[in-house]
C-alpha cells in the first residue's frame, strides 16, 4: 500500500474513531437528564423500545456499511462501484422494507409479548427509521469503500445531536404539560425517523447521482442479485451480529424482564418502574465501554498495516498491546464502578434503588470490552467462526436463562444473566481464536497482576467512601451532592492507586504505556524518578 494512501487510511480511521466517540458518549449521557426528568416509569418506556432503534442503526452505521465498504473496495473502477451500491441499496431497500411492515403490522402483537400493549404506538413510531436505513447504509459503505470517512463522520454526529435534542425537548415538554409516558414515549422515539432523515442529507448528491440516475452501462462483471443477496445474509449478517451484541440482549431483557416481574409477583405499575430501574445500568456500561474501548482502539490501523505487511511479530506485539490496554481500562473501570456505586446511583439517579443489580450489571463493560478487542482481532484475520459461535450461545444464554432468573431472583438475576451470557461469548471467541491470541490474555503473569491490583484499588476506594460517609454523617452522605464530592474523591483516589499499582508492578509494556492518556509524560516521570535515586 503506498505511504500516501495509507495515510489517507489512518487519517479516516482517526476522524471515524473520533466522531464514533462523540456520538457514543452522546448516547450514554443523555439517558441520565431524561431519567431524571420523566422519572423511572417514563425511563422504562423510553428502554422497551429502544433496542429496537439500536438494532436499525447497528445495520445502518456499523455493519452493512461495513460490509458495502467491503464490495466497493473489491470493484476495479469507478463505474463498477457505484453499480455495486446501487444493487446493494436495491437489495436492502427490500430488506428494510419488510422490517418496517413487520413493525407496523405487528406493533400491538410485539408490545403484547413485551408484557404492555401500551408500547404498540411506539414501536410504529421507530419503525419508520428503517425506511432511511437503505440510504445511510449505502451512502456511508460506499464512501468508506473510497477510504472517504469524512461524510459517515458527519452522518453519525448529526444523527446523533439531532435525536437527542429531540430527546430532551420531549421530556421537557412532557413534565411542563403533563403528558402521560408513553406520549412522551411515541414523541421521544420519533426522534428516530426525524434524525435519520437529517443525517440522510448528507448523502443526497451521492444518492441523485449514484441510486436513483439512469444506471450506466457495466464495464466489468458484476455479481447477481441471488449471489449479492446470499453474501448480505451470511458476511453483512455476521457484521451486523458482532455489532449488536449488547443491543440484543437489551432486546431480550425487554421481552422477559417485565413480563417476569409481574410473574414473581409484581403488580404491573411498580414492575415497570422496576424494569426503569434495572435500565439506569445500561448508559453507566455505555460510559464504561468507551473509556475501555476508545484508546485500544487508536492501535486498529497500526494491526491492519502490521497484516497488509506480513509482519507476524509485530501483529502480534500491537494485538498483545490492544488487548491489554483494553482489559486493563474495564477492569479498572468495572471495579471502580462496582465500588462507587452507591454514590454514583444516588448523585445520577436521586436514590439507591436496585444499586446491587447495577453493581451486577456493571461487570458487563469487562467482558463487553474483551469482546470487542477480539472480535476486531479476529475479523482482521478474517476468522469469523469462533464469533458466530460465540455469539449464538450467549444469546442462547440470555434466551433461556433470563426470564427463569427474573422470576426467581428479579432484576438482580436479569443483571446476572446478561453477565453471564457476555462471558459466554467470550469464553467461546477466546477458545476459537489462535493460540498466539489466546496466550496474550496469560503472558508474563499479566492477569494476575491485574487482578491483584484492581482489588487492592477497590479495597481502597470502598475504605475511602466509608471513612468520608462517617467523617460528614449520615444525613449529609445521603445528599446528592456529597454523593458527588465522594464520587469524584473516589475517582482520583482509585486512579492513583491503580496507575502507581501499574507502575510498581510493570504491568504494561513502554509500547502500551504510549497508548494511554499522558502515558509519555509518565514514562518520564519515571525515569525522572529512577536517575534522582540512582
Amino acid at each position: 500500500m503506498p505511504k500516501d494512501h495509507l495515510n489517507t487510511v489512518f487519517k479516516g480511521a482517526l476522524i471515524l474513531s473520533i466522531s464514533s466517540l462523540v456520538a457514543k458518549i452522546l448516547s450514554a449521557v443523555y439517558r441520565i437528564p431524561l431519567q431524571n426528568m420523566v422519572g423511572n416509569t417514563g425511563f422504562y418506556v423510553y428502554q422497551q423500545i429502544y433496542p429496537l432503534y439500536g438494532i436499525g442503526m447497528t445495520f445502518a452505521l456499523n455493519g452493512f456499511p461495513n460490509f458495502i465498504s467491503k464490495l466497493v473496495a473489491e470493484q476495479p473502477d469507478e463505474t463498477s462501484k457505484s453499480l455495486i451500491a446501487r444493487r446493494a441499496f436495491h437489495i436492502l431497500s427490500g430488506l428494510s422494507l419488510v422490517v418496517f411492515f413487520g413493525l407496523q403490522l405487528g406493533a400491538t402483537w410485539i408490545a403484547a409479548h413485551m408484557g404492555d400493549v401500551n408500547l404498540a404506538p411506539i414501536i410504529s413510531a421507530v419503525a419508520w427509521m428503517f425506511v432511511f436505513m437503505p440510504w445511510l447504509a449505502t451512502g456511508r459503505g460506499y464512501y468508506q469503500g473510497k477510504f472517504l470517512m469524512g461524510p459517515t463522520a458527519v452522518s453519525q454526529l448529526i444523527e446523533q445531536v439531532v435525536r437527542v435534542a429531540i430527546i430532551i425537548m420531549a421530556a421537557y415538554f412532557s413534565v411542563r404539560l403533563g403528558w402521560d409516558n408513553y406520549r412522551m414515549g411515541t414523541w421521544a422515539m420519533s426522534s428516530a425517523p426525524l434524525a435519520a432523515i437529517c443525517s440522510s442529507l448528507i448523502f443526497t448528491a451521492f444518492g441523485l447521482r449514484y441510486l436513483l440516475a439512469p444506471a450506466p452501462a457495466p464495464t466489468h462483471p458484476l455479481p447477481s442479485y441471488r449471489k449479492l443477496t446470499k453474501r448480505f445474509v451470511i458476511e453483512g449478517g455476521t457484521l451486523c451480529l458482532v455489532a449488536a451484541v449488547v443491543i440484543l440482549l437489551q432486546l431480550v431483557d425487554s421481552f422477559t424482564v417485565m413480563r417476569g416481574l409481574v410473574h414473581q409477583g409484581q403488580l404491573p405499575e411498580v414492575a415497570k418502574a422496576l424494569k426503569g430501574v434495572y435500565d439506569r445500568g445500561q448508559p453507566l456500561v455505555q460510559l464504561g465501554l468507551v473509556v475501555a474501548t476508545a484508546f485500544s482502539a487508536t492501535l486498529l490501523p497500526a494491526l491492519t498495516d502490521a497484516l497488509a505487511k506480513r509482519q507476524p511479530i509485530e501483529f502480534k506485539r500491537q494485538t498483545q498491546a490492544m488487548v491489554h490496554v483494553s482489559l486493563a481500562l474495564s477492569m479498572a473501570a468495572t471495579v471502580g464502578l462496582v465500588a462507587l456505586m452507591p454514590q454514583i446511583n444516588r448523585l445520577l439517579f436521586g436514590s439507591l434503588e436496585g444499586t446491587t443489580a447495577l453493581q451486577i450489571y456493571i461487570i458487563s463493560i469487562l467482558f463487553a470490552a474483551l469482546i470487542t478487542t477480539y472480535t476486531s482481532v479476529l475479523q482482521s484475520l478474517n476468522e469469523y467462526t469462533a464469533m458466530i459461535i460465540g455469539i449464538i450461545a450467549g444469546l442462547a444464554t440470555k434466551v433461556l436463562a433470563n426470564y427463569i432468573f427474573v422470576v426467581h431472583y428479579g432484576i438482580n438475576g436479569a443483571s446476572a444473566v446478561t453477565v453471564l451470557s457476555l462471558a459466554v461469548m467470550f469464553a467461546v471467541m477466546w477458545l476459537g481464536s489462535p493460540e498466539d491470541l489466546q496466550q496474550v490474555l496469560l503472558e508474563s503473569g499479566y492477569l494476575i497482576k491485574l487482578l491483584a491490583l484492581s482489588a487492592v484499588m477497590g479495597i481502597v476506594v470502598i475504605l475511602s467512601c466509608h471513612q468520608i460517609t462517617a467523617l460528614v454523617g449520615p444525613i449529609l452522605a445521603n445528599t446528592r451532592g456529597m454523593a458527588g464530592i465522594i464520587t469524584v474523591i473516589g475517582v482520583l483516589i482509585g486512579v492513583l492507586v491503580f496507575v502507581a499499582g501499574a507502575v510498581y508492578a510493570r504491568l504494561f509494556t513502554i509500547r502500551e504505556w504510549l497508548v494511554l492518556p499522558y502515558g509519555k509524560r509518565l514514562i518520564k516521570a519515571v525515569a525522572k524518578g529512577k536517575e534522582h535515586h540512582s
